[in-house]
């Protein structure tokens, strides 16, 4: 205390002189129309320019949520979306009574983990078992495939990546539906693919879509793969293979879609029984 008084009296002069100045501003702004309107003026810019900052910080704080709150509204409206329901068709002396039935509905769940630059690359998400997903459940996101789930916790899944040697997806052509196998390749690049065993009876030209087709039991038809970068022909001129673009840059995943394909066990049990009558 006894410090302080010494500081106050060795620099009073100073300290009086910063009181004097501010009354004298004070007395300004209040007796002066001109002075006060712009003292008003300019502190409503700076209040205005400081709440602006204010809100821009806090709504970058708020992203997070915001993101989860988008995913979650996606994963909704794919639920509604007309692919991911099948027609249950009866018909009988002309009269057809038709019932969309749901075959596909979808998890949301957040990247926590991935890898592109792998021979064989895998993805690691914040849902698992106890949010209803298994194993062998397709993934995708808002861009195309993603992959498919190969095992899991209570709280995280663990995806192969379509950036794995063992990658093999039914695929099409989206606009001539014509088969073919969607394989990564060998050349170890995240952004490229190819489309292989399409009959040589195609016409495909580039930058054709490729997408998902009806022999896929992990996807809907029609979730983008790529776009066709380049032609050529297998050995022997029976098949086309093409090089593909993909549609999905893997490096950049924040968001996934996992696939649960209602019907997926049926066909499962159904597949299985034939190949044991075989």
């Amino acid at each position: 205390m006894r410090n302080l008084l010494i500081f106050i009296s060795k620099y009073n002069a100073f300290f009086l002189f910063i009181i004097f100045e501010v009354c004298s501003l004070i007395i300004l702004v209040n007796y002066n129309s001109f002075q006060k309107a712009t003292y008003i003026s300019s502190s409503n810019q700076v209040t205005g320019a400081a709440y602006e900052k204010m809100n821009e910080f806090s709504g970058y704080l708020s992203l997070g949520k915001i993101n989860d709150s988008l995913a979650s509204e996606n994963a909704r409206l794919r639920n509604e979306l007309r692919s991911s329901f099948y027609l249950d068709t009866l018909t009988k002396r002309k009269v057809t009574d038709s019932i969309y039935k749901q075959q596909y509905t979808y998890i949301v769940a957040k990247v926590i983990n991935n890898s592109v630059n792998h021979r064989n690359n895998y993805i690691t998400i914040n849902k698992g078992s106890k949010d209803g997903i298994t194993k062998d459940m397709g993934v995708i996101c808002g861009d195309g495939v993603v992959g498919f789930v190969v095992n899991t916790t209570e709280h995280l899944a663990n995806i192969q990546s379509i950036l794995h040697k063992k990658t093999r997806i039914s695929a099409m052509l989206a606009d001539t539906k014509d088969l073919g196998d969607f394989l990564w390749g060998d050349n170890l690049d995240p952004r490229h693919g190819l489309l292989v065993d399409v009959s040589n009876n195609v016409k495909p030209h580039i930058g054709q879509k490729v997408v998902t087709s009806t022999l896929s039991s992990l996807y809907p038809v029609g979730i983008p793969i790529g776009t066709i970068s380049n032609l050529h022909a297998k050995e022997g001129g029976l098949f086309l293979n093409m090089d593909i673009t993909l549609a999905v840059d893997y490096s950049k995943l924040n968001y996934v879609y996992v696939v649960n394909n209602k019907l997926a066990l049926e066909q499962k049990e159904l597949e299985a029984t034939r190949i044991k009558d075989e």
